[in-house]
């Protein structure tokens, strides 16, 4: 699949799945992952670890997306969700599988490409599986991303979806917590976010399971079910 274009015109140069892979594998040591807006898809590559060892997620796993060797804790975090009351990330999506992204309603490209490859996947499951699954938008420009502004936005995508916005500060936290990078907007420019969506498994609460910009639907759809079985690699 082509790699959408970055968020804006001074973003980084976009980085290979490679390098993608790699973050990732250095995030799950304990470092942040700094990809921003761009990367090719796929189900199969081969990632350097923080070690200098590889990893190569076709063989190793029955994940499309990228198996992590070191889970993240789910974000217990506070924000406001798209009606307008508090919500915590942590216990309001407790038991369920969940797949969450940062990003914002009026990026150009990868945002909306992976909000809409996610509920093509979802369109994909049976109706009990939808049920078990939460898809988690938390924006990463809350200013612009009123409450009513995500629930439109992401009503055009899957009604389900759940959309949180609030402090700016406490989502760049909440963000790193799962090695995802986020920055503050600045006056005139896009935000800048990493655009990586990380899969949690309902049994512990954690994430196990990353895909990086540009994952096809079917990845998506193929791994969704695994995630609700908390399968492990």
């Amino acid at each position: 699949m082509t790699s959408p274009l970055p968020h804006r015109a001074t973003a980084p140069r976009p980085l290979s799945r490679r390098a993608l892979l790699g973050g990732s594998l250095a995030a799950a040591s304990g470092l942040l992952l700094t990809a921003c807006g761009s990367g090719s898809g796929g189900s199969s590559s081969t990632g350097t670890s923080a070690a200098g060892g590889s990893i190569d997620s076709s063989s190793q796993s029955p994940y499309k997306g990228t198996y992590l060797p070191r889970t993240f804790d789910k974000p217990d975090v506070t924000l406001t969700d798209s009606s307008g009351k508090p919500f915590n990330l942590a216990q309001g999506t407790a038991g369920k599988a969940v797949m969450l992204y940062f990003g914002y309603t009026h990026c150009p490209d990868v945002c909306p490409t992976t909000m809409g490859d996610l509920a093509v996947a979802v369109s994909k499951l049976t109706k009990a599986q939808q049920r078990q699954l939460d898809v988690v938008f938390v924006s990463t420009d809350p200013g612009v991303d009123t409450p009513s502004t995500l629930r439109s936005w992401l009503d055009s995508f899957n009604p389900a979806f759940i959309g949180l916005t609030g402090d700016i500060n406490t989502i760049i936290k909440a963000a790193s917590s799962v090695g995802v990078y986020v920055a503050a907007p600045k006056a005139g420019q896009e935000p800048v976010h990493g655009a990586e969506v990380l899969g949690f498994f309902p049994s512990d609460n954690k994430a196990h399971v990353l895909y990086t910009s540009g994952a096809a639907w079917g990845d998506y759809a193929h791994d969704i079910p695994l995630l609700l079985k908390s399968v492990t690699a």
